[in-house]
């Protein structure tokens, strides 16, 4: 295992706000001393696309302009929050790790990005994915690939790795992610920090690339769960601009942050924990799944496993919906309208071939294919609409679990992180989401925790579900979780 890289500023987001907007702190102190962490092992890592240093410095200034003329600069004052490489950030690239957008600047940000701001917290780059948010292991970015900070020699995991790995290394203490099949929860495993996939509709989506837009949503990386709660809560609530926003006002998450476990039911996804599906996991992240429930029960909980049967179809009905939405709303890279062009072909339809043949990459061109074969006439029932069903299958067997169960627990990932280049066949590939997927489908909410290490010492995530917007069950549960693991590391 090649050099650990997490050393660095420590201090969780909470702590640094408080620092700051106390003045005990400057946000430029801590901006500086975040960007010498970058400095030092950015380019081992490669996190971002982008480092914003001018602007977060700048902003830092006016963060402490702000507390010395006694203004309250907001719950996340001063503290550092990279940036998924698909949401848009005005003026600045937002390139989705694509030679499609290479270069191409937004005039707006994206609702996420405005309430970062709003709340004091200061955009500190843009962190590379894989392309188009396709992938999970950020090996497909066109720019280059994202290390894991635990072990340089192995992937962060995708699609969100450059949002994961800038976190686990100390680049900034929060950052945003997307997440369509489980692109924040398992690169949060594999980096091993905190990864909230929010409620669909919780968090505003305008100024989101699109990918699949009936199963994106953004939500936070961090190191505590504390952290995590305050930027979900930071960033969460309707948008006008959102047509799938929901209107009603979210329930805050911080305020259950010691609410404890005493008589909550959990249930083990029996399927992705000792059934068939689960043969396939790595010894290591049972039994921290195990230890896991286990501390929940100590905790005062119930804990019993739980059968959740169509939960084993979610990957095949995934990469039918998500490629399907993903040829539709990639249509729009046409070579005409913005992003790449390819000059010299003989017609506008060679125009168009020629700029979607070179500006997309190979895993981005399989999806679409896929999602088009699936759209297609004579097809459509027989894959989309049979996906379809599929889905309706989940959302079905959930809410049966769910009335007899708070929330669910499996592992977030089959495996710790894994060398570059293992996975090379895409369906061995796929294989990574099969926790994560169901809780897209099916729009609810799921965290992955850190609790312990696996194979080679790497550390492993747990993964906890709850109903529609239950993401305050989701935090109080982690907390327990978190407090286990630090008492075993102990």
């Amino acid at each position: 295992m090649s050099e650990i890289t997490t050393s660095g500023p420590s201090d969780s987001a909470l702590e640094i706000a408080a620092a700051v907007r106390a003045g005990e702190r400057s946000a430029v102190e801590v901006v500086d001393a975040h960007l010498a962490q970058i400095e030092a092992h950015e380019p081992a890592v490669h996190a971002f696309n982008v480092v914003m240093a001018e602007q977060a410095r700048a902003a830092a200034a006016d963060i402490d302009a702000r507390v010395a003329a006694g203004e309250d600069p907001g719950p996340l004052a001063g503290v550092p929050v990279a940036l998924k490489d698909n949401m848009c950030t005005n003026g600045v690239p937002t390139t989705c790790s694509s030679k499609m957008l290479d270069g191409w600047k937004p005039p707006y940000d994206a609702t996420a990005v405005e309430r970062v701001r709003a709340a004091g917290a200061i955009a500190i780059g843009k962190t590379n994915l894989d392309e188009f948010a396709m992938g999970s292991s950020t090996e497909n970015s066109a720019f280059g690939a994202t290390k894991n900070p635990h072990d340089l020699n192995a992937v962060p995991g995708g699609s969100s790795g450059g949002s994961a790995a800038a976190v686990a290394a100390g680049f900034a203490p929060l950052a945003l992610g997307s997440d369509t099949g489980g692109s924040i929860r398992q690169p949060a495993a594999l980096c091993g920090v905190v990864g909230l996939k929010p409620s669909y509709g919780a968090v505003s989506r305008y100024g989101l690339i699109a990918f699949a837009s009936s199963l994106d949503q953004i939500g936070p990386f961090t190191r505590t769960v504390a952290d995590t709660a305050a930027l979900y809560d930071a960033i969460s609530g309707h948008d006008g601009r959102d047509s799938t926003s929901i209107p009603e006002p979210m329930e805050a998450t911080v305020p259950h942050l010691d609410d404890g476990v005493a008589g909550l039911r959990v249930g083990i996804i029996s399927e992705l924990f000792s059934g068939e599906l689960a043969s396939g996991f790595e010894p290591e992240v049972l039994a921290q799944t195990r230890a896991a429930a286990d501390a929940l029960a100590a905790a005062g909980a119930t804990v019993d496993e739980v059968s959740v049967p169509s939960t084993i179809y979610g990957l095949s009905a995934y990469y039918l919906i998500a490629p399907a939405e993903a040829s539709s709303n990639l249509a729009r890279y046409d070579g005409v309208r913005y992003g790449h062009r390819e000059d010299g072909a003989a017609n506008t339809g060679g125009m168009m071939t020629a700029s979607r043949t070179a500006g997309f990459g190979s895993e981005v061109k399989r999806r679409i294919m896929l999602g088009t074969y699936a759209l297609s006439a004579g097809y459509y029932d027989a894959f989309y609409g049979k996906a379809q069903r599929v889905r309706t299958l989940i959302i079905n067997d959930f809410d049966r679990a769910y009335a007899d169960y708070d929330v669910l627990l499996s592992p977030t990932s089959p495996c710790v992180a894994f060398p570059f280049g293992a996975k090379s066949d895409p369906l061995t590939m796929y294989l990574n989401d099969v926790a994560t997927i169901p809780s897209n489908l099916a729009g609810h909410p799921a965290i992955s925790v850190p609790f312990g290490a696996g194979r080679d010492g790497l550390p492993v995530g747990v993964q906890i579900l709850a109903p529609m917007l239950k993401e305050a069950d989701l935090i109080r549960v982690s907390a327990v979780l978190e407090n286990a693991a630090q008492e075993s590391a102990a």
